[in-house]
């Protein structure tokens, strides 16, 4: 595994919320997420009623921000270029299922419980705010 692709792993782990970016009547909109993943794909659970799964089904380009810690621009984070899809395979919605989700959904067999799959396309790792960002391209 090359360094780069640890360090964003190890981003990954450190920091499940973070921004997530659609495109709505042609315009950028952004909500917080709570975000897991599988090696570099990402996913976040939602409700399938939501805008942001119209938004996505009108144009899977989507932007995630995650990183940065509250106390300042000194720690390091990624913004991420991905492709999104809508995933409601059992399997997953089990295995990433926490009562963190209970504010929004009963659990993990509700019906209107889905997945975003976010498959990323580019991600640039900032060390802190100001650097030259790595770029990692799949």
């Amino acid at each position: 595994m090359s360094d780069l692709k640890q360090k964003v792993m190890d981003m990954f782990e450190k920091h499940q919320v973070g921004t997530l970016a659609t495109i709505r009547n042609g315009k950028p909109y952004s909500r917080f997420m709570l975000f897991f993943h599988e090696d570099l794909t990402l996913y976040a659970a939602t409700n399938k009623e939501t805008h942001k799964v119209e938004d996505m089904e009108s144009n899977p380009n989507v932007h995630i921000l995650l990183g940065l810690d509250a106390k300042g621009f000194s720690s390091a984070y990624c913004e991420i270029e991905a492709t999104a899809s809508v995933e409601d395979s059992n399997d997953l919605r089990t295995k990433y299922w926490n009562d963190h989700l209970k504010e929004w959904m009963s659990g993990p067999d509700d019906p209107n419980y889905v997945l975003l799959k976010l498959q990323p396309d580019l991600i640039r790792y900032f060390d802190k705010a100001g650097s030259k960002p790595e770029e990692l391209t799949l």
